[in-house]
C-alpha cells in the first residue's frame, strides 16, 4: 500500500512537472509570436521545443508564417500595379480631356452658334472638366500612394503661404460667387511642414469649398498652427467620421461632383508632414481643421 501511494506521488510530480514544463513552452512559443508579429510576420519561430508535438506544432506556425509573407507580398504587388495603372489611365486621359476642353471653349466663342447647340456644347463642356477634375484627383492620388519615402518638415511661415494662396486664388473665388471671411491671427504663425504639400493641400481644401459650397467660406488660422477651413452645408449630413475616407460621398451634401479623393488626400498630404485632420459641423457649417506641429 505504501509503495502505491509512493508510486501515484512520483506519477503525479512527473505528471505535474510535465504541465509546468508544457506551460512554460507555450509562454515561449507566445513570446515569440509577440516578436514576429511586432516585426510584421518576417520572422520565424526561433524556439527549440522538448516535445516532438510541440517541435511540429511550431514548424507548422513557421510554414503558416511563409505563406502569409507570400500573401502579403502578393497583395502589396497588386497594389503597386493598380496604382501604377490608375496612373497611367488617368495621365492618359488627361491630354485629350484637355483639348476636348479648349476645342469646345472655342465653339461656345461663336455667335453664329444655334441656342440648342450652345446649350449641349455647354453640358458637354461641364461634364469634360469635372471628367478632368476626376482624373486629376486619381493621378494625384496613384502619386501620392506609391511615395514611401518620408518628408522632411522643415520651418515655414504658414501666414504668408495662406496669404499668398488666397491672393493667387482671389480671382477664382470670386467667379465662383463666394465671399471669402479670412481671420488671421496677428502674430506670423510658424509650423513644420512642407511648404509644397501644404500648397497642395490648400488647392485641394479650396477646391472642395467651391464645388460644395454657396455664399461664402471661412478659413481661419490660430497661433498654435490650426488651420480651419469652414462652409455652409444643405441637404444630407455628410458623416465627419467618414469625411476623410477614399470616394466618400454624402449624396446632395457632396453634390456627386469630383471622385470624391478631395479630403482623403488632404489627409494622406497631413499626415507626411506629421500634422493631424479632423471635421466637425456644427450650426450647418463644416469645419475641417489641420493641426500642424508648432515650430517654436
Amino acid at each position: 500500500m505504501t509503495a502505491a501511494v509512493i508510486i501515484l506521488g512520483v506519477v503525479s510530480a512527473g505528471l505535474l512537472f510535465y504541465l509546468l514544463l508544457m506551460k512554460h513552452q507555450l509562454r515561449v512559443m507566445r513570446r515569440e509570436l509577440k516578436r514576429t508579429a511586432e516585426l510584421d510576420y518576417d520572422r520565424h519561430l526561433l524556439i527549440s521545443l522538448f516535445d516532438r508535438n510541440m517541435n511540429s506544432l511550431a514548424g507548422e506556425i513557421n510554414n503558416c508564417i511563409d505563406h502569409q509573407k507570400k500573401l502579403k507580398m502578393e497583395t502589396e504587388q497588386a497594389e503597386l500595379s493598380l496604382r501604377q495603372s490608375v496612373s497611367d489611365i488617368a495621365h492618359d486621359l488627361r491630354t485629350p480631356l484637355a483639348v476636348m476642353k479648349g476645342d469646345l471653349q472655342l465653339i461656345l466663342r461663336d455667335d453664329d452658334l444655334a441656342e440648342n447647340c450652345r446649350g449641349y456644347a455647354e453640358i458637354c463642356l461641364e461634364k469634360t472638366e469635372r471628367l478632368k477634375d476626376m482624373c486629376d484627383e486619381f493621378f494625384e492620388l496613384a502619386v501620392l500612394e506609391s511615395e514611401s519615402g518620408t518628408v522632411e518638415v522643415g520651418k515655414i511661415n504658414l501666414t504668408n503661404i495662406l496669404m499668398s494662396f488666397i491672393a493667387e486664388n482671389e480671382g477664382m473665388i470670386r467667379l465662383s460667387g463666394l465671399e471669402p471671411e479670412i481671420s488671421l491671427p496677428p502674430k506670423t504663425v510658424f509650423v513644420l511642414g512642407d511648404t509644397q504639400l501644404v500648397g497642395r493641400m490648400l488647392g485641394n481644401l479650396l477646391g472642395n469649398v467651391l464645388k460644395y459650397s454657396h455664399e461664402f467660406f471661412m478659413l481661419t488660422l490660430t497661433e498654435d498652427g490650426c488651420l480651419t477651413i469652414s462652409n455652409p452645408i444643405s441637404g444630407s449630413i455628410p458623416d465627419t467620421e467618414r469625411l476623410f475616407e477614399r470616394t466618400y460621398r454624402a449624396d446632395r451634401a457632396r453634390g456627386g461632383k469630383g471622385a470624391g479623393l478631395g479630403l482623403y488626400i488632404v489627409k494622406l498630404l497631413a499626415q507626411k508632414q506629421g500634422a493631424e485632420v479632423s471635421a466637425d459641423i456644427k450650426d450647418d457649417m463644416l469645419s475641417v481643421r489641420i493641426k500642424f506641429s508648432n515650430a517654436e
